[in-house]
């Protein structure tokens, strides 16, 4: 047999092996997180439960999830040990790093469009956009227009042609 035709049959035991590799290193980054554990630190559970460990044994944890609940878990149902700040912006909502208090973004985007207060001081925009659309009071009156609170507009509106589903029937 030639080197040629091993060839294949070494690249997918090398792809094996690297694929094996890389997922036991991910199973032993794991287990050395959830080694790291300690009581008073921050976990996710793989269900999405977060809470605060109180006290680990050789294969549980024992969590505080809130006031007067605790729940035991095995140690492979932590997903993830969270550290203090993030645990307190996820749970409580307390942001302790904000990068500039001078970057807060406004409620309103008036300081996004670019427009000065003195433009909308000055009526700019009180001028209207037509969309288009006609109104009944645009409309100019004649001898076959009635008025909107005429029963006769009503029945006009009744007398528009409706759309139907497909079916064979003529109007």
């Amino acid at each position: 047999m030639s080197l040629l035709t091993l060839l294949p049959f070494i690249v997918l035991i090398g792809a094996m092996f690297l694929m094996t590799r890389s997922a036991k290193k991910k199973q032993q980054q794991a287990v050395d997180m959830r080694n790291q554990m300690q009581p008073g630190s921050g976990v996710r559970t793989i269900g999405g439960v977060y809470a605060t460990v109180k006290e680990v044994h050789e294969d549980t944890v024992l969590v505080d999830a809130g006031p007067g609940v605790e729940l035991l878990f095995a140690k492979n149902a932590i997903g993830a040990v969270l550290t203090d700040d993030e645990y307190n912006r996820i749970v409580h909502g307390v942001e302790h790093d904000l990068k500039s208090d001078a970057d807060i973004v406004p409620d309103d985007a008036s300081s996004l469009t670019g427009a000065d207060d003195s433009a909308a001081e000055s009526g700019a925009d009180d001028k209207a956009v037509d969309l288009g659309k006609k109104d009944a009071a645009d409309e100019p009156a004649g001898d076959d227009a009635p008025a909107d609170d005429t029963p006769a507009a009503e029945a006009k509106t009744d007398a528009e042609p409706k759309k139907t589903d497909g079916g064979s029937e003529a109007k």
